[in-house]
């Protein structure tokens, strides 16, 4: 399959239909581009569920102290 698409002159470009439905891309989602060898591939990535990152950051309160703020604060 070969998909051609026009970049704006905000460098935006629309991903083709048939690469949407391919990776099986949504509105909302998210998009990765990796560069390897030499090429560009496209693909969906999950975002995170920022509410279960919000709920897990609460349980790691070890190193949240003015102490270990002063120890790490780069000067």
């Amino acid at each position: 399959m070969s998909a051609i698409s026009k970049v704006t002159t905000k460098y935006q470009a629309t991903i083709p239909q048939e690469v949407r439905e391919f990776l099986g891309v949504r509105q909302g989602d998210a998009v990765q581009y990796l560069i390897e060898r030499g090429e560009v591939k496209l693909k969906r990535v999950t975002t995170p569920d920022l509410a279960y990152l919000a709920a897990v950051e609460k349980t790691l309160t070890e190193w949240d102290s003015a102490a270990d703020n002063d120890a790490f604060r780069d000067l």
